[in-house]
C-alpha cells in the first residue's frame, strides 16, 4: 500500500505559523508524503491545484480562513473531471474568520486538523455555483448580503440565548441607529420575496462574518440552498419584532425572518448589491445562486453538524 501524498496550500499570511510548520513535520513522520505550497497573489492557487493534480496528489489542504477554502474548492469545481477523480479536500483552519471550521466542528490546532484529514473519509459535499450579471463566481460557504457584509460588530451571548442567532442585527442597530433596507426580488421554485431586507444569507454552510448565524439548519450534502431574509425591522415588521423582545420571546428575530430551502435562487435589485462569497465582496444587479451537489469530497467530522446523516442520526434518538 503506498503512503498518503498530500498538498498543502498555506495563505501566505499564515506562512509563519510555527504550529503549522510542526504539525506537518509530525505528519511527514508518520509516513505521510505531505509538501507546501504558498499563496501570494491572485491565481496562485489556481496554479497549485493544478500541479497537484498532475503529480497525482491524494488530498489538497487548505490551509487558511474561509476565503482560503472557498478559493482552493473553487479550483476543483471548475475543472472538468468527476468529483470523484479529484484530490479530496481538507482544511487547516487558520484564518481571522473560521466559519465553515466552526460550524463543520474541525478543530482550531493544526495537528488535530491534519489528523482529522488522515482518520476521516472524504465525504462528497454541495457548492454554491453563483452567476453575478454574467461573471462566474463559487462559493463552499455562505453568500451574505446587507448589513452583515457591512458591519461586524461584537453581540452580548445573553443577548444570543435569548434573541437567537441573529441577535449581532439588534446589537448593531442600537450602536448604529437606523439601517437603511436593501431593495430586491427574490425568486425560487415555488417562491418569491420582494421588498427591504437587512440581512440576507444563501448558504451551504451555516455561518458568516466570524460567528454570524444565517442559516441555522443548512447542510453540506443535502442538494439545496438555505435562505434566509431579515425584512425591514419597521412598520408591522419592526412592531411584530418589538414586542417579541418585550416578551422575552426566545428567537425573536428568527420568528420575522424568511427561511427556506431550494436548489437555485435568483435575486434582482433596482441598484447594485453587494453579496459576500466567503470574504469576496461582489456586486451587481442580479444573482443566481445554484446548490451544485457533490461537487467535491471532503474530509470533515463523522459526527458535524453540516452532514445530513449526523441530522437523521440525532432523529433517532430517543427523548
Amino acid at each position: 500500500m503506498s503512503r498518503p501524498h498530500w498538498r498543502l496550500i498555506l495563505n501566505g499570511k499564515s506562512a509563519g505559523n510555527d504550529a503549522l510548520r510542526d504539525a506537518v513535520h509530525a505528519l511527514r513522520e508518520r509516513g505521510v508524503q505531505l509538501e507546501v505550497r504558498v499563496t501570494w497573489e491572485d491565481g496562485d492557487a489556481e496554479r497549485h491545484v493544478a500541479e497537484a493534480i498532475e503529480h497525482g496528489v491524494d488530498t489538497i489542504i487548505a490551509a487558511g480562513g474561509d476565503g482560503t477554502l472557498s478559493e482552493v474548492a473553487q479550483t476543483l469545481a471548475h475543472r472538468d473531471e468527476d468529483a470523484a477523480t479529484l484530490p479530496s479536500l481538507g482544511l487547516v483552519p487558520l484564518g481571522t474568520a473560521n466559519d465553515f471550521a466552526s460550524a463543520a466542528g474541525i478543530p482550531d490546532d493544526p495537528l488535530q486538523a491534519l489528523a482529522l484529514i488522515e482518520h476521516a473519509a472524504a465525504r462528497p459535499v454541495d457548492l454554491l455555483d453563483i452567476d453575478a450579471d454574467g461573471k462566474h463566481w463559487w462559493c463552499a460557504n455562505v453568500a451574505s448580503g446587507g448589513f452583515g457584509t457591512e458591519v461586524t460588530v461584537e453581540t452580548d451571548e445573553g443577548l444570543k440565548k435569548m434573541l437567537g442567532g441573529l441577535a449581532y442585527l439588534v446589537t448593531g442597530i442600537s450602536r448604529l441607529g437606523r439601517i437603511d433596507p436593501i431593495q430586491a426580488r427574490l425568486q425560487a421554485p415555488g417562491f418569491s420575496w420582494e421588498g427591504g431586507f437587512i440581512a440576507l444569507g444563501i448558504g451551504n454552510g451555516r455561518q458568516a462574518g466570524g460567528g454570524q448565524v444565517l442559516c441555522p439548519d443548512a447542510l453540506v450534502d443535502d442538494g439545496l440552498l438555505d435562505i434566509t431574509v431579515i425584512p425591514d425591522l419597521s412598520g408591522e415588521v419592526g412592531a411584530t419584532f418589538a414586542a417579541l423582545v418585550k416578551g422575552g420571546k426566545q428567537g425573536a428575530l428568527e420568528q420575522v425572518a424568511t427561511r427556506m430551502q431550494a436548489a437555485w435562487v435568483q435575486i434582482d435589485a433596482p441598484q447594485p448589491i453587494t453579496l459576500n462569497l466567503d470574504g469576496e465582496p461582489v456586486q451587481a444587479r442580479r444573482f443566481r445562486i445554484a446548490c451544485v451537489p457533490a461537487r467535491i469530497r471532503m474530509h470533515l467530522p463523522a459526527d458535524s453538524a453540516l452532514l445530513a446523516a449526523t441530522r437523521a442520526d440525532a432523529a433517532l434518538q430517543p427523548g
